[in-house]
Protein backbone atom coordinates (compact mmCIF):
# COMPACT_ATOMS: atom_id res chain seq x y z
CA UNK A 1 0.00 0.00 0.00
CA UNK A 2 2.57 2.38 1.26
CA UNK A 3 4.38 1.92 -2.99
CA UNK A 4 0.83 2.60 -4.13
CA UNK A 5 0.09 6.05 -2.35
CA UNK A 6 3.73 6.90 -3.27
CA UNK A 7 4.17 9.81 -5.10
CA UNK A 8 6.71 8.60 -8.11
CA UNK A 9 3.33 6.06 -8.73
CA UNK A 10 1.18 9.24 -9.71
CA UNK A 11 4.23 10.52 -12.38
CA UNK A 12 2.23 11.01 -15.39
CA UNK A 13 3.36 9.31 -18.55
CA UNK A 14 4.18 10.39 -21.68
CA UNK A 15 0.56 11.29 -23.53
CA UNK A 16 -1.32 11.37 -20.42
CA UNK A 17 -4.66 13.95 -20.60
CA UNK A 18 -3.83 16.80 -17.70
CA UNK A 19 -7.86 16.74 -18.37
CA UNK A 20 -8.58 14.17 -16.41
CA UNK A 21 -6.87 15.72 -13.49
CA UNK A 22 -9.69 18.32 -12.73
CA UNK A 23 -12.76 15.66 -12.18
CA UNK A 24 -10.49 14.13 -9.78
CA UNK A 25 -9.94 16.83 -7.36
CA UNK A 26 -13.74 17.31 -8.32
CA UNK A 27 -14.92 13.99 -6.64
CA UNK A 28 -12.90 15.01 -3.53
CA UNK A 29 -14.33 18.64 -3.27
CA UNK A 30 -17.69 17.53 -3.93
CA UNK A 31 -17.73 14.76 -0.92
CA UNK A 32 -16.38 17.24 1.55
CA UNK A 33 -18.47 20.21 0.31
CA UNK A 34 -21.41 18.71 2.17
CA UNK A 35 -19.48 20.05 5.00
CA UNK A 36 -21.52 23.50 3.69
CA UNK A 37 -25.13 21.36 3.97
CA UNK A 38 -24.75 20.02 7.77
CA UNK A 39 -27.16 22.01 8.72
CA UNK A 40 -29.86 19.75 6.91
CA UNK A 41 -29.44 17.21 9.88
CA UNK A 42 -29.58 19.94 13.13
CA UNK A 43 -33.89 19.91 13.41
CA UNK A 44 -33.50 15.69 13.45
CA UNK A 45 -30.52 16.00 15.93
CA UNK A 46 -32.32 17.91 18.25
CA UNK A 47 -34.75 15.68 18.55
CA UNK A 48 -33.10 12.70 18.16
CA UNK A 49 -34.62 11.14 21.24
CA UNK A 50 -37.84 12.57 21.45
CA UNK A 51 -38.43 11.59 17.63
CA UNK A 52 -41.36 13.76 16.64
CA UNK A 53 -40.49 16.57 19.70
CA UNK A 54 -37.33 17.67 20.95
CA UNK A 55 -37.06 16.00 24.66
CA UNK A 56 -35.93 19.11 26.64
CA UNK A 57 -33.67 18.53 29.22
CA UNK A 58 -33.84 20.20 33.16
CA UNK A 59 -33.63 23.61 32.89
CA UNK A 60 -31.36 24.12 35.96
CA UNK A 61 -28.77 21.81 34.14
CA UNK A 62 -25.39 23.42 33.52
CA UNK A 63 -23.81 23.67 29.90
CA UNK A 64 -20.94 20.87 30.73
CA UNK A 65 -23.84 18.94 32.66
CA UNK A 66 -25.61 19.45 29.55
CA UNK A 67 -22.70 17.92 26.76
CA UNK A 68 -22.86 14.98 28.78
CA UNK A 69 -26.56 14.20 29.26
CA UNK A 70 -27.75 11.13 27.89
CA UNK A 71 -31.50 11.52 28.69
CA UNK A 72 -32.04 15.04 26.71
CA UNK A 73 -32.24 16.38 23.47
CA UNK A 74 -29.22 18.49 22.58
CA UNK A 75 -30.13 22.13 21.36
CA UNK A 76 -28.86 23.34 17.89
CA UNK A 77 -26.86 25.75 18.87
CA UNK A 78 -24.47 22.93 20.84
CA UNK A 79 -24.69 21.16 17.30
CA UNK A 80 -23.64 24.56 15.66
CA UNK A 81 -20.58 23.89 17.38
CA UNK A 82 -19.50 21.16 14.44
CA UNK A 83 -19.72 23.62 11.64
CA UNK A 84 -17.22 25.84 13.75
CA UNK A 85 -14.78 22.87 14.34
CA UNK A 86 -15.01 22.15 10.60
CA UNK A 87 -13.46 25.40 9.77
CA UNK A 88 -11.17 26.03 12.43
CA UNK A 89 -9.77 22.32 11.79
CA UNK A 90 -9.92 22.78 8.11
CA UNK A 91 -7.53 25.75 8.44
CA UNK A 92 -5.34 24.81 10.85
CA UNK A 93 -4.87 20.79 8.98
CA UNK A 94 -3.83 23.01 5.85
CA UNK A 95 -1.76 24.68 7.82
CA UNK A 96 0.02 22.23 9.29
CA UNK A 97 0.09 19.51 6.75
CA UNK A 98 0.98 21.54 3.47
CA UNK A 99 4.36 20.73 3.19
CA UNK A 100 3.93 16.99 3.81
CA UNK A 101 1.61 17.28 1.21
CA UNK A 102 4.18 18.57 -1.37
CA UNK A 103 6.26 15.74 -0.22
CA UNK A 104 3.92 13.34 -0.26
CA UNK A 105 2.27 13.94 -3.39
CA UNK A 106 -1.71 14.34 -3.62
CA UNK A 107 -2.58 10.77 -3.80
CA UNK A 108 -1.43 9.90 -0.46
CA UNK A 109 -3.14 12.88 1.02
CA UNK A 110 -6.27 12.29 -0.97
CA UNK A 111 -6.33 8.71 0.81
CA UNK A 112 -5.70 10.34 4.26
CA UNK A 113 -8.75 12.73 3.53
CA UNK A 114 -11.27 9.97 2.60
CA UNK A 115 -10.13 7.83 5.57
CA UNK A 116 -10.47 11.44 7.73
CA UNK A 117 -13.72 12.46 6.20
CA UNK A 118 -15.94 9.08 5.91
CA UNK A 119 -14.22 8.00 8.85
CA UNK A 120 -15.51 10.65 11.04
CA UNK A 121 -18.91 10.43 9.60
CA UNK A 122 -19.07 6.70 10.76
CA UNK A 123 -17.57 8.33 14.20
CA UNK A 124 -20.48 10.82 14.19
CA UNK A 125 -22.84 7.99 13.53
CA UNK A 126 -21.69 6.04 16.44
CA UNK A 127 -22.23 9.24 18.56
CA UNK A 128 -25.90 9.55 17.42
CA UNK A 129 -25.99 6.13 17.94
CA UNK A 130 -25.00 6.49 21.44
CA UNK A 131 -26.54 9.79 22.14
CA UNK A 132 -22.87 11.53 22.52
CA UNK A 133 -22.20 14.97 21.43
CA UNK A 134 -18.39 14.53 21.99
CA UNK A 135 -18.19 11.78 19.59
CA UNK A 136 -20.16 14.02 16.84
CA UNK A 137 -17.43 16.96 17.96
CA UNK A 138 -14.82 14.24 17.19
CA UNK A 139 -15.80 12.70 14.76
CA UNK A 140 -17.12 14.94 12.18
CA UNK A 141 -15.83 18.44 13.31
CA UNK A 142 -11.84 17.45 14.64
CA UNK A 143 -11.22 14.34 12.41
CA UNK A 144 -13.40 15.28 9.52
CA UNK A 145 -11.97 18.95 9.67
CA UNK A 146 -8.80 17.67 9.22
CA UNK A 147 -9.95 15.70 6.10
CA UNK A 148 -11.40 18.97 5.06
CA UNK A 149 -8.22 20.77 5.07
CA UNK A 150 -6.33 17.75 3.54
CA UNK A 151 -8.88 17.34 0.96
CA UNK A 152 -9.40 21.06 -0.09
CA UNK A 153 -5.65 21.67 -0.84
CA UNK A 154 -4.58 18.24 -2.38
CA UNK A 155 -5.45 19.28 -6.00
CA UNK A 156 -3.95 22.92 -5.69
CA UNK A 157 -0.68 22.56 -6.63
CA UNK A 158 -1.21 19.81 -8.81
CA UNK A 159 -3.52 21.65 -11.09
CA UNK A 160 -1.57 24.86 -11.31
CA UNK A 161 1.15 22.56 -12.19
CA UNK A 162 -0.47 20.75 -14.97
CA UNK A 163 -2.39 24.32 -16.40
CA UNK A 164 0.07 27.16 -16.02
CA UNK A 165 -1.69 29.06 -19.12
CA UNK A 166 -4.55 28.94 -17.27
CA UNK A 167 -4.04 28.59 -13.58
CA UNK A 168 -7.35 30.53 -12.37
CA UNK A 169 -9.74 28.12 -14.60
CA UNK A 170 -8.35 24.72 -13.24
CA UNK A 171 -8.30 25.39 -9.45
CA UNK A 172 -11.76 27.62 -9.50
CA UNK A 173 -13.17 24.49 -11.60
CA UNK A 174 -12.11 21.95 -8.95
CA UNK A 175 -13.12 24.52 -5.68
CA UNK A 176 -16.54 25.07 -7.81
CA UNK A 177 -16.81 21.37 -5.89
CA UNK A 178 -16.62 22.66 -2.59
CA UNK A 179 -19.59 24.68 -3.43
CA UNK A 180 -21.51 23.13 -4.69
CA UNK A 181 -21.11 19.85 -2.61
CA UNK A 182 -24.46 20.58 -0.04
CA UNK A 183 -26.19 21.42 -3.53
CA UNK A 184 -26.11 17.40 -3.85
CA UNK A 185 -25.29 16.24 -0.83
CA UNK A 186 -28.37 18.43 1.34
CA UNK A 187 -30.83 17.16 -0.55
CA UNK A 188 -29.32 13.25 -0.89
CA UNK A 189 -28.96 13.50 2.92
CA UNK A 190 -32.92 14.42 3.15
CA UNK A 191 -33.66 11.76 1.03
CA UNK A 192 -31.98 9.33 3.26
CA UNK A 193 -33.58 10.47 6.38
CA UNK A 194 -36.43 9.95 5.04
CA UNK A 195 -36.27 6.25 3.27
CA UNK A 196 -34.43 5.33 7.38
CA UNK A 197 -36.49 7.35 9.34
CA UNK A 198 -38.96 4.85 12.42
CA UNK A 199 -41.60 5.65 14.73
CA UNK A 200 -37.91 4.95 17.26
CA UNK A 201 -35.51 6.82 15.27
CA UNK A 202 -35.04 9.63 13.22
CA UNK A 203 -32.63 8.24 10.56
CA UNK A 204 -29.54 10.47 11.00
CA UNK A 205 -27.35 8.17 12.34
CA UNK A 206 -28.10 5.79 9.45
CA UNK A 207 -27.46 8.40 6.68
CA UNK A 208 -24.15 9.33 8.43
CA UNK A 209 -23.16 5.30 7.62
CA UNK A 210 -24.52 5.73 4.38
CA UNK A 211 -23.01 8.86 3.61
CA UNK A 212 -19.27 7.77 4.84
CA UNK A 213 -19.10 4.99 3.00
CA UNK A 214 -20.21 6.36 -0.18
CA UNK A 215 -17.56 9.70 0.03
CA UNK A 216 -14.98 7.42 1.01
CA UNK A 217 -15.59 5.28 -1.91
CA UNK A 218 -15.48 8.94 -4.21
CA UNK A 219 -12.89 10.54 -2.34
CA UNK A 220 -10.58 7.08 -2.93
CA UNK A 221 -11.86 7.35 -6.85
CA UNK A 222 -10.46 10.55 -6.81
CA UNK A 223 -7.02 10.11 -4.81
CA UNK A 224 -5.88 7.09 -7.23
CA UNK A 225 -7.05 9.16 -10.17
CA UNK A 226 -4.81 12.09 -9.52
CA UNK A 227 -1.69 12.59 -11.37
CA UNK A 228 1.12 14.82 -11.36
CA UNK A 229 3.38 16.21 -14.07
CA UNK A 230 6.98 15.51 -14.35
CA UNK A 231 9.24 18.53 -13.70
CA UNK A 232 9.41 21.08 -16.29
CA UNK A 233 6.64 19.89 -18.24
CA UNK A 234 4.61 22.55 -20.11
CA UNK A 235 1.82 22.44 -22.57
CA UNK A 236 2.58 21.66 -25.85
CA UNK A 237 3.02 25.07 -27.88
CA UNK A 238 3.10 27.34 -24.87
CA UNK A 239 5.87 29.52 -23.66
CA UNK A 240 5.85 30.85 -20.20
CA UNK A 241 6.66 34.23 -21.68
CA UNK A 242 3.23 34.22 -23.44
CA UNK A 243 1.69 34.70 -19.96
CA UNK A 244 4.54 36.51 -17.54
CA UNK A 245 3.87 39.83 -16.32
CA UNK A 246 5.89 41.67 -13.36
CA UNK A 247 3.28 40.18 -10.80
CA UNK A 248 3.76 36.16 -11.86
CA UNK A 249 7.21 35.34 -10.97
CA UNK A 250 8.69 32.38 -12.71
CA UNK A 251 11.20 31.68 -9.34
CA UNK A 252 9.61 30.17 -6.17
CA UNK A 253 9.42 31.18 -2.77
CA UNK A 254 9.71 28.63 0.18
CA UNK A 255 7.66 27.95 2.36
CA UNK A 256 8.94 28.62 5.37
CA UNK A 257 10.03 32.24 3.93
CA UNK A 258 6.65 33.08 2.70
CA UNK A 259 5.18 33.92 5.82
CA UNK A 260 8.18 36.65 6.34
CA UNK A 261 6.73 38.57 3.03
CA UNK A 262 4.37 41.42 3.28
CA UNK A 263 2.65 39.95 0.51
CA UNK A 264 1.27 36.94 2.57
CA UNK A 265 0.12 38.97 4.95
CA UNK A 266 -1.29 40.77 2.05
CA UNK A 267 -2.78 38.34 0.82
CA UNK A 268 -4.10 36.78 4.10
CA UNK A 269 -5.85 40.10 4.89
CA UNK A 270 -7.57 40.03 1.09
CA UNK A 271 -8.99 36.51 1.83
CA UNK A 272 -10.22 36.53 5.36
CA UNK A 273 -11.69 40.30 4.25
CA UNK A 274 -13.64 38.80 1.34
CA UNK A 275 -14.61 35.43 3.39
CA UNK A 276 -15.62 37.58 6.25
CA UNK A 277 -17.86 39.80 4.62
CA UNK A 278 -19.12 36.43 2.30
CA UNK A 279 -20.03 33.90 5.21
CA UNK A 280 -21.76 36.67 6.88
CA UNK A 281 -23.98 36.95 4.03
CA UNK A 282 -25.17 33.29 3.97
CA UNK A 283 -24.85 33.04 7.30
CA UNK A 284 -27.84 34.99 8.03
CA UNK A 285 -29.35 34.75 3.98
CA UNK A 286 -32.69 33.09 5.07
CA UNK A 287 -33.42 35.07 8.18
CA UNK A 288 -32.37 38.22 6.93
CA UNK A 289 -34.69 37.95 3.51
CA UNK A 290 -37.57 36.86 6.25
CA UNK A 291 -37.38 39.80 8.23
CA UNK A 292 -36.72 42.57 6.29
CA UNK A 293 -39.68 41.58 3.56
CA UNK A 294 -41.83 39.49 6.05
CA UNK A 295 -45.41 39.20 4.26
CA UNK A 296 -44.11 41.42 1.08
CA UNK A 297 -42.65 37.85 -0.08
CA UNK A 298 -46.06 36.75 -0.42
CA UNK A 299 -47.72 39.62 -1.69
CA UNK A 300 -48.59 40.70 1.70
CA UNK A 301 -48.43 44.52 3.53
CA UNK A 302 -47.33 42.67 7.08
CA UNK A 303 -44.03 42.00 8.97
CA UNK A 304 -43.63 38.91 9.44
CA UNK A 305 -44.48 38.61 13.48
CA UNK A 306 -47.52 39.64 11.74
CA UNK A 307 -48.23 36.23 9.59
CA UNK A 308 -49.89 33.16 9.90
CA UNK A 309 -48.13 30.00 10.92
CA UNK A 310 -49.13 29.06 7.19
CA UNK A 311 -48.02 32.31 5.94
CA UNK A 312 -44.70 31.85 7.70
CA UNK A 313 -44.06 28.57 6.44
CA UNK A 314 -45.00 30.04 2.46
CA UNK A 315 -42.10 32.80 3.41
CA UNK A 316 -39.59 30.42 5.21
CA UNK A 317 -40.18 28.20 1.57
CA UNK A 318 -39.32 31.33 -0.39
CA UNK A 319 -36.40 32.10 2.09
CA UNK A 320 -35.00 28.62 1.43
CA UNK A 321 -34.95 28.85 -2.37
CA UNK A 322 -33.29 32.12 -2.23
CA UNK A 323 -30.65 30.39 0.34
CA UNK A 324 -30.33 27.59 -2.58
CA UNK A 325 -30.06 30.66 -5.57
CA UNK A 326 -27.01 32.15 -3.38
CA UNK A 327 -25.07 28.64 -3.35
CA UNK A 328 -25.58 28.23 -7.13
CA UNK A 329 -24.41 31.53 -7.66
CA UNK A 330 -21.61 30.65 -5.54
CA UNK A 331 -20.48 28.02 -7.56
CA UNK A 332 -20.60 29.88 -10.72
CA UNK A 333 -18.70 32.64 -9.60
CA UNK A 334 -15.80 30.21 -8.40
CA UNK A 335 -15.68 29.09 -11.87
CA UNK A 336 -16.33 32.53 -14.13
CA UNK A 337 -14.34 34.84 -12.08
CA UNK A 338 -11.39 32.64 -11.99
CA UNK A 339 -11.00 31.79 -15.36
CA UNK A 340 -11.72 35.68 -16.02
CA UNK A 341 -8.60 36.21 -13.86
CA UNK A 342 -6.91 34.67 -15.95
CA UNK A 343 -7.12 37.08 -18.43
CA UNK A 344 -7.42 40.22 -16.25
CA UNK A 345 -5.01 39.15 -14.15
CA UNK A 346 -5.74 38.53 -10.05
CA UNK A 347 -4.83 41.70 -8.39
CA UNK A 348 -7.51 43.40 -11.27
CA UNK A 349 -9.59 40.56 -10.15
CA UNK A 350 -9.81 41.12 -6.41
CA UNK A 351 -9.97 44.64 -7.16
CA UNK A 352 -13.47 44.16 -9.28
CA UNK A 353 -14.42 42.22 -5.73
CA UNK A 354 -14.01 44.70 -3.13
CA UNK A 355 -14.78 48.02 -5.19
CA UNK A 356 -18.22 46.47 -6.52
CA UNK A 357 -18.35 44.61 -3.65
CA UNK A 358 -18.83 47.77 -1.35
CA UNK A 359 -21.48 49.36 -4.08
CA UNK A 360 -23.28 46.51 -3.51
CA UNK A 361 -23.28 46.26 0.13
CA UNK A 362 -24.06 49.54 0.95
CA UNK A 363 -27.16 49.64 -1.98
CA UNK A 364 -28.73 46.69 -0.16
CA UNK A 365 -29.67 48.49 2.74
CA UNK A 366 -32.00 50.91 0.02
CA UNK A 367 -33.15 48.22 -1.67
CA UNK A 368 -34.42 46.27 1.39
CA UNK A 369 -36.32 50.04 2.53
CA UNK A 370 -38.45 50.72 -0.70
CA UNK A 371 -39.08 46.95 -0.54
CA UNK A 372 -37.54 45.69 -4.39
CA UNK A 373 -37.36 42.12 -3.15
CA UNK A 374 -35.90 41.20 -7.08
CA UNK A 375 -33.17 44.25 -6.50
CA UNK A 376 -32.27 42.78 -3.20
CA UNK A 377 -31.81 39.71 -4.36
CA UNK A 378 -29.64 40.63 -7.56
CA UNK A 379 -27.34 42.23 -5.27
CA UNK A 380 -26.71 39.12 -2.65
CA UNK A 381 -26.45 36.76 -5.78
CA UNK A 382 -23.47 38.96 -7.63
CA UNK A 383 -21.71 39.36 -4.03
CA UNK A 384 -21.72 35.54 -3.88
CA UNK A 385 -20.17 34.95 -6.79
CA UNK A 386 -17.59 37.05 -5.69
CA UNK A 387 -17.47 34.98 -2.69
CA UNK A 388 -16.90 31.85 -4.61
CA UNK A 389 -14.47 33.48 -7.33
CA UNK A 390 -12.14 34.81 -4.21
CA UNK A 391 -11.73 31.18 -2.89
CA UNK A 392 -10.77 30.10 -6.41
CA UNK A 393 -8.82 32.77 -7.42
CA UNK A 394 -6.70 32.82 -4.14
CA UNK A 395 -5.05 29.34 -4.86
CA UNK A 396 -3.44 30.88 -8.57
CA UNK A 397 -3.05 34.25 -6.85
CA UNK A 398 -0.39 32.90 -4.72
CA UNK A 399 1.24 30.99 -7.46
CA UNK A 400 1.94 34.35 -9.36
CA UNK A 401 3.53 35.81 -6.30
CA UNK A 402 5.41 32.90 -4.74
CA UNK A 403 6.16 30.60 -8.02
CA UNK A 404 4.83 26.90 -7.80
CA UNK A 405 6.92 24.49 -5.96
CA UNK A 406 5.10 25.13 -2.56
CA UNK A 407 1.77 26.64 -3.36
CA UNK A 408 -0.10 24.12 -2.08
CA UNK A 409 1.50 24.64 1.06
CA UNK A 410 1.94 28.15 1.10
CA UNK A 411 -2.31 28.07 0.19
CA UNK A 412 -2.65 25.64 3.36
CA UNK A 413 -1.13 28.36 5.77
CA UNK A 414 -2.97 30.91 4.40
CA UNK A 415 -6.39 29.06 4.92
CA UNK A 416 -5.99 30.14 8.76
CA UNK A 417 -7.71 33.27 7.20
CA UNK A 418 -10.55 31.20 6.54
CA UNK A 419 -10.35 29.95 9.37
CA UNK A 420 -10.59 33.66 11.54
CA UNK A 421 -13.30 34.46 9.01
CA UNK A 422 -15.57 31.44 9.91
CA UNK A 423 -15.37 32.98 13.17
CA UNK A 424 -15.67 36.75 12.44
CA UNK A 425 -18.36 37.51 10.11
CA UNK A 426 -21.09 35.33 12.06
CA UNK A 427 -20.26 37.01 15.56
CA UNK A 428 -20.51 40.59 13.50
CA UNK A 429 -23.44 39.80 11.21
CA UNK A 430 -25.22 38.28 14.51
CA UNK A 431 -24.58 40.23 17.38
CA UNK A 432 -24.71 43.80 15.55
CA UNK A 433 -28.21 42.48 14.83
CA UNK A 434 -28.90 41.54 18.62
CA UNK A 435 -27.37 44.72 19.44
CA UNK A 436 -29.83 46.81 16.69
CA UNK A 437 -32.68 45.35 18.45
CA UNK A 438 -32.68 45.60 21.79
CA UNK A 439 -31.71 49.40 21.15
CA UNK A 440 -35.25 49.55 19.79
CA UNK A 441 -34.34 49.04 15.56
CA UNK A 442 -37.05 47.47 14.12
CA UNK A 443 -36.42 43.76 12.43
CA UNK A 444 -36.59 44.84 9.07
CA UNK A 445 -34.24 47.67 9.84
CA UNK A 446 -31.89 45.52 11.96
CA UNK A 447 -29.39 44.53 9.32
CA UNK A 448 -28.41 47.93 7.97
CA UNK A 449 -25.63 48.74 9.91
CA UNK A 450 -24.66 45.16 9.77
CA UNK A 451 -24.12 45.55 6.07
CA UNK A 452 -22.40 48.74 6.05
CA UNK A 453 -19.83 47.08 8.42
CA UNK A 454 -19.55 43.98 5.89
CA UNK A 455 -18.84 46.88 3.35
CA UNK A 456 -16.11 48.06 5.31
CA UNK A 457 -14.58 44.99 5.60
CA UNK A 458 -14.27 44.91 2.04
CA UNK A 459 -12.68 48.36 2.29
CA UNK A 460 -9.37 46.78 4.47
CA UNK A 461 -9.40 44.23 1.71
CA UNK A 462 -9.27 46.85 -1.16
CA UNK A 463 -6.35 48.30 0.73
CA UNK A 464 -4.57 44.98 0.98
CA UNK A 465 -4.92 43.60 -2.75
CA UNK A 466 -3.55 47.95 -3.71
CA UNK A 467 -0.73 47.22 -1.43
CA UNK A 468 0.24 43.86 -3.37
CA UNK A 469 3.67 44.15 -5.24
CA UNK A 470 6.44 41.48 -6.46
CA UNK A 471 7.92 39.38 -3.57
CA UNK A 472 11.81 40.72 -2.97
CA UNK A 473 14.59 39.08 -4.80
CA UNK A 474 16.00 38.13 -1.36
CA UNK A 475 13.13 35.70 -0.61
CA UNK A 476 13.42 33.32 -3.83
CA UNK A 477 15.17 29.96 -3.75
CA UNK A 478 18.50 29.09 -4.92
CA UNK A 479 18.90 27.16 -8.04
CA UNK A 480 20.46 24.70 -5.26
CA UNK A 481 17.99 24.71 -2.59
CA UNK A 482 14.85 24.56 -5.13
CA UNK A 483 16.98 20.69 -6.97
CA UNK A 484 17.11 19.94 -3.27
CA UNK A 485 13.36 20.57 -2.93
CA UNK A 486 12.55 18.69 -5.75
CA UNK A 487 14.60 15.74 -4.76
CA UNK A 488 12.51 15.21 -1.39
CA UNK A 489 9.60 16.23 -3.01
CA UNK A 490 10.37 13.04 -5.80
CA UNK A 491 9.96 15.07 -8.70
CA UNK A 492 11.84 13.76 -11.66
CA UNK A 493 12.68 15.74 -14.06
CA UNK A 494 11.16 16.16 -17.76
CA UNK A 495 13.75 13.56 -20.17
Amino acid sequence: MSSLLAKERTIAKVGFNRWLVPPAALAIHLSIGMAYGFSVFWLPLSKALGVTEPLPCPPDLGWFEHIIAHGCDWKISTLGWMYTLFFVYLGSSAAVFGRWLEHAGPRKAGVVAAWCWGGGLLISALGVYLHEIRLLWLGSGIIGGCGLGLGYISPVSTLIKWFPDRRGMATGMAIAGFGGGAMIGAPLAELLMQHYATPTSVGVWETFVTLGIVYFIAMLCGAFAYRVPPTGWKPSGWEPSATRTSMITNRHVHLYRAPNTPQFWMLWGVLCMNVSAGIGVIGMASPMLQEVFGGGLVGLDLSLAELSPEEKKDVALIAAGFTGLLSLFNILGRIGWASMSDFIGRKTTYFLFFALGMALYASAPYAGQIGHVALFVALFCIILTMYGGGFATIPAYLADIFGTQFVGAIHGRLLTAWSTAGVLGPVLVNYIREFQIERGVPVHQAYNVTLYVLASLLLVGLVCNLLMRPVAQRYYMSDLELETERRLAHEPAKA
